[in-house]
């Protein structure tokens, strides 16, 4: 006779499609341990059965919501995750699910353990169609406020889908600048499946993230709080004042303006000076491939250009340096967006003008990224868009 020991290793090596006939064979064990297995086992199949009559309601809600535009192509849900937080970046991601996938246990992030993230978060990319995280990186929230730098992570998410969806799916926001369908759903992170899938990954990308900063950063618990407000993060950028990854226009209200610890990080690093610094790099490099730099940090009105050169055979080139110490907010070009094009070609306008400069110049607007990695030329990076 099988022990209860026995039993029960097989009741959890059992498959779903295999705890049926295991319930029918020991549900009437003369054991009560035997059959208190079967039950729990039933137990099992029943959340199972409830688990994916959830999931189907979601998935169903989506689809009557997008019907007007899905046709033949992909849905793809979008959230976004650390708008709240006094440091670090936002995300946002963006999943297209398989048509015909039965993901169970999909829901919003904020329901769920961050063990249970994890797991979900290595479900969803593996057997996505195509995902995405984008990020705004703390500088750019301060620079453009918290909610056109969500929705600029979103852009950058959202570009690097393969394939591109048919419709979006939002949780209860239009993206601007997005010239796709979107439906916005209120609660869209708890109704629809593709937008719950969306807002776990946009949530592990980025507490995987501050993880980091917490290595680099200790004394404000980055790993526990994950840059929100908690009352030792609080009490860290009393003492300490703000590090390089803080939203300087979320913690006013902590921070003294005239404080020792102004645009500097706790070991006094000026982040002027850094800013500085890679510009003057970039000015080397340049000028070490033949360019002859005109103008440093040109500001005007419209907008800063960083550096103004010429090439041997007289091309102007107007270039943004960007650094990064690390790839986790992407690429420093990718920072480079639509509105910051806009600024640099109505400030090239102007230098032209000063200048005397004809319209009919040949002229480049390239981009220099900086990384821990080196430094990337990224000649002809966008168009003129002064227009």
């Amino acid at each position: 006779m099988e022990t209860i020991r026995e039993i029960r290793e097989r009741f959890q090596a059992a498959s779903e499609n295999e705890l049926p006939l295991l319930i029918e064979q020991y549900g009437e064990d003369g054991r009560n341990g035997v059959r208190a297995l079967a039950a729990r086992a039933g137990k099992r199949l029943a959340e199972a059965e409830r688990e994916r009559k959830r999931v189907a309601d979601m998935r169903a809600f989506e689809l009557r919501a997008a019907s007007g535009y899905l046709t033949t192509g992909f849905l793809c849900g979008i959230d976004e995750a650390g708008r709240g937080p006094l440091a670090g970046p936002v995300a946002a991601g963006a999943v297209i699910l398989p048509p015909d996938h039965e993901l169970l246990y999909l829901n919003d992030s904020k329901k769920l353990s961050a063990g249970k993230r994890e797991e979900l978060y290595d479900v969803i990319t593996r057997e996505a169609v195509s995902w995405a995280v984008g990020f705004a990186d703390p500088g750019r929230i301060d620079e453009i406020n918290i909610l056109q730098a969500s929705y600029e992570a979103m852009r950058s998410a959202l570009s690097r889908l393969d394939p591109q969806p048919e419709v979006l799916v939002n949780d209860a926001v239009r993206i601007p600048g997005v010239y796709l369908p979107q439906v916005p759903v209120v609660k869209g992170d708890a109704l629809c499946l593709s937008v719950a899938a969306a807002s776990i990954l946009a949530k592990v990308a980025r507490d995987r993230i501050m993880q980091e900063y917490d290595l680099e950063f200790p004394e404000y618990g980055f790993a526990e709080n994950k840059g929100y407000g908690s009352a030792r993060h609080i009490e860290a950028l009393k003492k300490y004042g703000p590090c390089p990854i803080h939203r300087r226009s979320f913690i006013r209200s902590f921070t003294a303006p005239d404080s020792a610890y102004a645009g500097k990080g706790p070991w006094g690093r000026n982040l002027r000076a850094l800013g500085t610094g890679q510009e003057e790099r970039a000015a080397q490099y340049l000028q070490g491939r033949g360019l002859a730099i005109l103008e440093h940090s040109f500001r005007t009105g419209q907008g800063e250009i960083d550096l103004i050169a010429r090439e041997a055979d007289g091309t102007l080139v107007f270039a943004e340096v960007k650094y990064r110490g690390s790839d986790r907010f992407g690429c420093g070009e990718d920072a480079v967006n639509g509105t910051k094009q806009k600024r640099i070609s109505r400030a090239s306008d102007v230098y032209r003008a000063v200048h005397g400069l004809p319209e009919s110049e040949s002229c480049r607007y390239d981009v220099i990224a900086i990384d821990d990695s080196g430094i990337r030329w990224i000649r002809n990076a966008f168009p003129y868009r002064g227009v």
